[in-house]
């Protein structure tokens, strides 16, 4: 049963990320002029992450799970903290490098991604083995940290222009929304992520359950977004 609900989640999350990326390749000559084309690009970059990341079970479906067993790379705990945590909160923030026009903000995202990207890298060599023993919560701060800074100052120049005013044909509001909301949503869980063993599959429901709400809500108003909106004026 429990197996069974992980890949009915799995699977929805996995359609969801295929309809906004399908979406955002069908719209792209609608955007290629504009900053909004790095989205779609990173829409594809989500979907093809998650597809990949998922090669242990793909390895054990076809009987190859010995091909990685005793390996670092037995479980896809690395590939999520690298070139999901790293990965995923780099390329937000040169799109949002990208979406800003104040010049003291997009200076703020060149620095604040040089030092946690920094740090980051410097803190997966020192922990080598844990990256691939675990989903690595420091990753997961500089990550947030990252992202949260690159939201705030996209609100803080939005309030800031005539954009506000007609915030609601904005492609870049309901995508910020939509990161912000799930954000708002889902950490929380981190830090009752002791939690997440079969010792408490109350747990373990809920969090399934919450992050399967907040993934379908995110892809769907990326998925919205991209089709009412209009591309702005470059």
């Amino acid at each position: 049963m429990e197996e069974f609900l992980k890949q009915y989640y799995a699977l929805i999350t996995y359609g969801v990320e295929l309809l906004a990326a399908v979406t955002g390749l069908l719209c792209l000559k609608k955007y290629k002029t504009t900053a909004a084309k790095y989205f779609i690009y990173f829409l594809v970059y989500v979907f093809i992450l998650e597809l990949l990341g998922n090669y242990p079970k793909a390895l054990k479906y076809i009987d190859g799970a010995y091909l990685i067993k005793d390996t670092l790379i037995e479980t896809n705990y690395w590939w999520f903290n690298l070139f999901g945590r790293i990965g995923f909160s780099l390329f937000l923030s040169i799109i949002f490098y990208n979406i800003l026009t104040i010049k003291i903000y997009k200076k703020i995202i060149k620095h604040t991604v040089s030092i946690l990207i920094t740090i980051a890298f410097l803190y997966s060599f020192l922990n080598f083995q844990s990256i691939f023993k675990t989903s690595d919560i420091v990753l997961t701060f500089i990550s947030l940290s990252l992202i949260l800074t690159c939201l705030v100052l996209y609100f803080l120049e939005m309030l800031q222009s005539y954009k506000v005013l007609n915030f609601y044909n904005e492609l870049y509001f309901y995508i910020s929304s939509a990161f912000l909301i799930w954000y708002l949503i889902t950490t929380p869980l981190i830090f009752y992520q002791i939690y997440f063993s079969t010792a408490d599959w109350s747990f373990i429901f809920l969090k399934w359950q919450i992050f399967l709400f907040a993934n379908v809500f995110m892809y769907l108003t990326f998925t919205f977004a991209l089709i009412y909106c209009k591309p702005e004026k470059e």
